[in-house]
């Protein structure tokens, strides 16, 4: 499991269903017990900083057009955690680190 993949997630609280989500922690944090991520959603919604949308492909393994959830991060433990059943592309990763940074304060 990578930075970039996309995996299956036993959710609790308001997103309590298993769910599609990406890996968004850095891959010099692989032996962590725990691992955060940002929630894949098929409702789509317009709110472009906080909603990245993402169309379904061979490399990405979705079945419908989705969006990333930038303003819904999560620390999940790792045996809630499924194998990865795809990836995003570098540029899409590129756009989620940016959002992530204005969401966070990071990037003014």
């Amino acid at each position: 499991m990578r930075r970039g993949d996309l995996v299956t997630v036993a959710m609790q609280g308001d997103f309590g269903k298993p769910r599609p989500a990406l890996v968004i922690q850095a891959d010099l944090f692989a032996a962590h017990s725990s691992v955060t991520l940002l929630p894949v959603t098929s409702t789509i919604v317009n709110a472009p900083l906080l909603r990245i949308s993402i169309q379904p492909d061979s490399e990405n393994g979705l079945q419908k057009p989705s969006q990333i959830m930038i303003d819904k991060a999560l620390t999940v433990k790792r045996d809630k955690i499924g194998q990865a059943f795809g990836s995003i592309s570098a540029d899409t990763l590129v756009e989620i680190e940016r959002c992530l940074a204005v969401f966070l304060g990071i990037a003014k």
